[in-house]
């Protein structure tokens, strides 16, 4: 087995960040660590080595069938429940388009536990790792297996998604990613909207009267989504918000 300070160097060696190998060593298997820094250094996601991530008040399991959860998705996470606290009202029906690990549907259920939350995905192996998820974190979500809207039922307060955007032709995509990530769960048709597309032009029988939809973008996006969305909710409130990173990353339409 391979001492601490043998790994430092070679993640050093490497150009491997240090923080990594604290990660690894705070949630991979001490019996493995050697094996699993290995694999870091292969390339493979570390959320991936070790299994799970943390993301918002959750620790989630994740695997090679579902997206890892970035900061901008507990970002945008953040601004649905600032804006839905306003509302005055918990007793809400919320539905995440294309979950993945779930993260989003367990986000809002612990914000607002005495709402009902589905969660949907065309992945039944992406699915299952929602459902652990779910009872790993203590929420009672509902869980469907279906294409975008397909198997909603009734009408929604709050529709969250953050769906496959990115252009299969992108080249900006890291070979990590592209690697090692669910390509299902990365790239669309249409230059990375058709999912946009076809959730915009569906979704309103499935929407109250008032009603918050959001979104998470792809930053190159924000023009013609904005566009799309005015054209399509012309009575509704339409605005792109930026991340952390000053790069224009979600999209709201809010009616009230």
């Amino acid at each position: 087995m391979s001492s601490k300070a043998q790994l430092e160097a070679l993640f050093s060696s490497h150009g491997i960040s240090l923080s990594l190998l604290d990660y690894l060593e705070r949630y991979g298997d001490p019996t493995k660590l050697e094996l699993q820094a290995q694999e870091v250094l292969r390339g493979v996601p570390i959320q991936y080595v070790v299994g799970n991530v943390d993301f918002y008040h959750a620790n989630l399991e994740v695997n090679k069938n579902v997206l890892i959860p970035r900061f901008e998705t507990e970002e945008l996470c953040d601004k649905v429940i600032r804006i839905l606290k306003t509302w005055k009202t918990d007793m809400l029906s919320i539905a995440d388009i294309g979950t993945g690990s779930g993260c989003i549907a367990i986000t809002m259920k612990q914000a607002f536990p005495k709402s009902e939350v589905i969660g949907i995905d065309i992945s039944s192996e992406a699915l299952e790792v929602a459902k652990r998820n779910g009872i790993r974190n203590h929420v009672d979500i509902i869980w469907k297996q279906g294409d975008l809207l397909q198997p909603l039922t009734g009408k929604y307060d709050c529709i969250i998604s953050n769906p496959p955007y990115i252009d299969k032709n992108d080249s900006e995509v890291m070979e990590s990613v592209r690697t090692y990530e669910p390509h299902i769960a990365l790239f669309a048709e249409e230059e990375g909207f058709k999912n946009y597309h076809n959730i915009l032009k569906e979704v309103k029988p499935y929407l109250k009267e008032q009603y918050l939809l959001a979104f998470e973008i792809g930053y190159q996006q924000k023009e013609h989504l904005e566009t799309y969305a005015k054209e399509k909710f012309p009575n509704a409130k339409v605005w792109v918000e930026k991340d952390l990173s000053g790069k224009d990353r979600f999209l709201f339409i809010l009616k009230k």
